[in-house]
């Protein structure tokens, strides 16, 4: 079993990763045009938002002091760092892939997490929100292949 401090890093590392999920949808909601792509990234922020809250709970339940804000420097390797230049384009099908690139990262994240040694009260948040993470790459990656296909 992991130690506490390693918990908590675990699941501070997965807050930057929500935090930065959260901030690049926001980002994306406000750089399309179809309506449909504003909501659904815009859901998709407030559930990030909704999971780094839970995540900073387990923090405080573990005696931890949880991140706050995702990291400029780790958002390079979160994959939403290009998400500004894709809007500030217009371009849906350019925002669509950030938010794909955006989305494997944090895929990449939760399956690392759940590789660590948690106790299990912790893995099973951690397994329910990676299920959802795992649904939206998978839905964004279904709109990149469309707008690929020039559907």
């Amino acid at each position: 079993m992991a130690t506490n401090d390693d918990v908590i890093s675990t699941l501070n590392n997965l807050i930057e990763t929500c935090k930065d999920g959260q901030t690049g949808f926001q980002t994306a909601a406000e750089g399309v045009n179809k309506s449909e792509l504003k909501t659904l990234f815009y859901n998709y922020s407030q559930q990030r938002a909704q999971f780094a809250g839970e995540l900073q709970n387990e923090v405080l339940r573990l005696g931890g002091d949880p991140e706050k804000t995702g990291s400029v420097a780790a958002s390079l390797h979160r994959g939403w760092i290009n998400i500004k230049s894709a809007v500030t384009g217009k371009d849906d099908a350019a925002v669509i892939a950030e938010c794909e690139r955006g989305e494997d990262s944090a895929v990449s994240n939760y399956k690392d997490a759940l590789e660590n040694k948690v106790p299990a009260d912790v893995r099973s948040v951690i397994e329910r929100q990676y299920a959802k993470v795992q649904e939206a790459h998978d839905r964004i990656r279904a709109l990149d292949k469309a707008g690929s296909a020039g559907a």
